[in-house]
């Protein structure tokens, strides 16, 4: 069993998402090798693509959710997403129990206390009748089937317990920090086929295909499911095994190739929540852990970062028509020249002007 270092599992990770050399493939292939795109702000994705495809434009994934190839809703963690429509037919059903356990939670057992869950779900669908309905306009009437339970709350767990995707305004580019209001649909109205669930020996090779080598708690980590382990040892023979530097069994992929270590790691702008600081459990791969407490200060906040020799080295920001950089630590001339090329390379396609570069700042451990 080979001892992969820390080097070695960088540049692969960075080869499987894209980060070692833009790519000519399009923009619904790029979304199905990366499995899906964290979207909870919309443009967020619009970034991600830019940083991995050459040439991407706004237009190219705009169009990919008008036409339904593409489509936005809750999917890993309980978290909005972005998936291609088969992909989001295969492995909703797969992650429903994940959302499921959300939808238990205090914020929406209090709420829905004495309610029968399925009939909640059926109430919504009625309501939504096969059609688009704004998220405001659900919660309004199921607050009056419900007298005296908060209609928003109650909108939040249909949506976590149905399949409904947003309406393309919802996940098209827009204003920086304005999340538009949201409208739903029944997925299967929306794409005009029913669900088709895949086997999570399915899902945790397209998380390898995106992700690996990784530990089956990195799959966890990254898909909400628990309780894999005895899957991934039923999968044992189909799968090549390595260590980490630490010891741990990682698993990958039979077929699956791993760069030189030494292959050079450009500079790559990543967007908040950028599936490569994601999807692991432990990683330090991509992120120390001291610069992983700056850049997710809490569970609902990843924010942009900037990768230097393939690891975060800072973050950035968009302060009215600046981007702002913040390294973490003094950068070499040559990584910040390239940096601050990398940055105004972005800047026609955020809608920003110029280049901000601020003084490190120190990172210090608890």
């Amino acid at each position: 069993m080979t001892t992969l270092s820390s080097r070695a599992l960088n540049r692969a990770l960075l080869g499987r998402q894209l980060l070692l050399g833009r790519t000519d493939h399009t923009p619904l292939e790029v979304i199905g090798r990366l499995v899906a795109l964290q979207a909870q702000e919309p443009n967020w994705p619009y970034v991600g693509l830019w940083s991995r495809i050459h040439g991407f434009a706004h237009s190219q994934l705009t169009t990919l959710l008008q036409d339904r190839k593409v489509v936005r809703s809750g999917l890993l963690r309980s978290t909005q997403h972005l998936a291609a429509a088969d992909d989001f037919r295969r492995l909703r059903p797969l992650l429903q129990p994940v959302l499921d356990r959300t939808a238990r939670s205090a914020y929406f057992a209090r709420n829905s206390a004495g309610l029968d869950t399925a009939s909640l779900v059926a109430t919504g669908l009625e309501l939504l009748a096969g059609g688009t309905t704004s998220r405001k306009e659900l919660a309004r009437r199921l607050a009056e089937r419900h007298p005296g339970r908060d209609g928003r709350i109650l909108a939040g767990e249909v949506e976590l317990r149905a399949p409904l995707v947003h309406s393309p305004a919802t996940g098209t580019w827009g204003s920086w920090g304005t999340r538009s209001a949201v409208s739903v649909t029944p997925a299967e109205t929306w794409l005009g086929r029913p669900m088709a669930p895949v086997t999570a020996k399915d899902l945790i090779r397209r998380y390898l295909a995106a992700f690996g080598p990784a530990g089956t708690m990195d799959v966890q980590a990254w898909s909400g499911l628990t309780r894999l382990g005895e899957i991934v040892s039923d999968m044992r023979a189909e799968l090549r095994h390595h260590r980490d530097p630490d010891g741990r069994e990682l698993i990958d992929l039979a077929d699956a190739e791993l760069p030189d270590p030494d292959t050079p790691a450009p500079v790559r702008l990543l967007p908040a929540f950028d599936n490569a600081l994601l999807g692991h459990a432990d990683r330090t791969r991509i992120i120390s852990h001291e610069d992983r407490k700056r850049v997710m200060p809490g569970q609902a906040r990843v924010r942009p970062t900037f990768l230097v020799d393939g690891h975060v080295h800072g973050s950035w920001s968009l302060e009215g028509d600046t981007l702002r950089l913040t390294p973490f630590r003094p950068l070499p001339a040559i990584d910040r020249a390239a940096l601050e090329q990398e940055a105004e390379r972005l800047l026609p396609f955020v809608g920003a002007e110029n280049v901000s570069y601020n003084s490190p700042i120190a990172v210090r451990s608890s």
